[in-house]
């Protein structure tokens, strides 16, 4: 340290940092032995603050203002001196200045597969990638969790243990949302905050604010994606204009074919077996589970069973619960043009039943 270095560090007293970079997040003010002369100006900009650390303790912390360094205005630094009544003499202190500015457009991705046990598509890999922003709102615990005695502390440094954090919790909270593999591009938002809150509470520790946490895309195997697009177009096609057209082309392709009008009557043939069994899944899919409606003119009859309704029911059947005593005279129905429910033998179609049904045999 030359001499010329030495007194200016004791007559400078204005003690201030412009920030010439994009990524400097603390800052060691230089002076010479750590000496801040008694009274100096403490500048400290927006989006900044400056924390003064005397002996490896923090003393005081200083938002955005100008500030006199006396003891009036460093009260714990006062304590931590031992100085009751004022002191003239400089002070062996270091002023960290912090940036609290959003550090944006930083990048995390997952390096390995994360493996996902989806409901539809059983177990998968996918790979991620977006970016994130970050700022400090707790000086003091920035510097005594991440920073420590580093002069000049660059989002860098800090980037990689974040990221990890990021991805970590990125796999967390893609198994807890719950979201199906095949709606991560259309819920990309939704997927971000679940993320974004999930991982607030650990940056916290760190005096830090995660502010921003954005997917810009979420890949998974080429055979998922294959049949993700293949399932969506099935539910948006027509089976029966798709059976018409597959057996278009066959005839078409019939036609063509040199073997005459026996290859012509195959593909023919070929084209309405193919129209029948899209036409067939088309049939299964529609109808499956329904039941045929009722023969025309054939009343329909609702019974009042353990107090649930129940029904409809067709005469027939009808018969055959007054035969297993399943329903009573006195069991309530009704159908459709009925006012009100009616005790069965009230109705006259259900009521002749009871005398169809033949007695129980006579005991031996």
């Amino acid at each position: 340290m030359s001499i010329w270095d030495k007194l200016k560090g004791e007559l400078i007293d204005i003690i201030e940092w412009l920030d010439p970079t994009n990524n400097t997040m603390v800052y060691r003010f230089e002076r010479y032995n750590n000496e801040i002369k008694n009274g100096a100006k403490l500048t400290v900009r927006e989006s900044q603050m400056a924390v003064l650390v005397d002996e490896g303790k923090i003393a005081d912390v200083f938002m955005p203002g100008m500030y006199t360094l006396n003891t009036a205005n460093l009260p714990i630094l006062a304590t931590l001196k031992g100085w009751k009544y004022g002191f003239e003499s400089p002070f062996k202190s270091e002023i960290y200045f912090i940036n609290t500015k959003n550090f944006t457009d930083l990048k995390w991705g997952t390096k390995n597969p994360i493996i996902l046990n989806d409901d539809r598509f059983g177990m998968l890999e996918i790979r991620a990638f977006g970016t994130y922003a970050i700022r400090v709102v707790d000086g003091g615990k920035f510097l005594k969790e991440i920073v420590g005695t580093d002069g000049e502390f660059t989002v860098d440094e800090v980037d990689g243990q974040l990221r990890s954090i990021v991805v970590t919790r990125f796999t967390d909270a893609v198994g807890e949302s719950r979201i199906p593999v095949e709606g991560f591009a259309g819920n990309a938002n939704e997927l971000s905050e679940f993320a974004l809150k999930a991982m607030g509470e650990e940056f916290g520790d760190y005096g830090l604010e995660l502010t921003k946490f954005l997917i810009e895309n979420v890949s998974m195997p080429e055979e998922i994606k294959k049949e993700i697009f293949e399932l969506s177009r099935l539910d948006r096609i027509d089976l029966d204009k798709l059976a018409k057209m597959k057996a278009a082309k066959a005839m078409e392709k019939a036609a063509e074919n040199p073997g005459g009008a026996a290859g012509a009557g195959m593909g023919i043939g070929m084209g309405f077996v193919m129209a029948n069994q899209v036409g067939g899944l088309f049939n299964q899919q529609t109808q499956q589970g329904a039941t045929p409606p009722p023969m025309p003119g054939q009343a329909m009859y609702f019974a009042g069973i353990g107090g649930q309704q129940a029904g409809p029911f067709d005469m027939k059947t009808l018969q055959s619960m007054i035969a297993s005593g399943q329903l009573t005279a006195e069991t309530l129905v009704w159908k459709q043009g009925m006012a009100a429910w009616l005790a069965a033998n009230q109705v006259p179609d259900v009521a002749a039943l009871f005398g169809a049904v033949p007695p129980p045999l006579p005991s031996l």
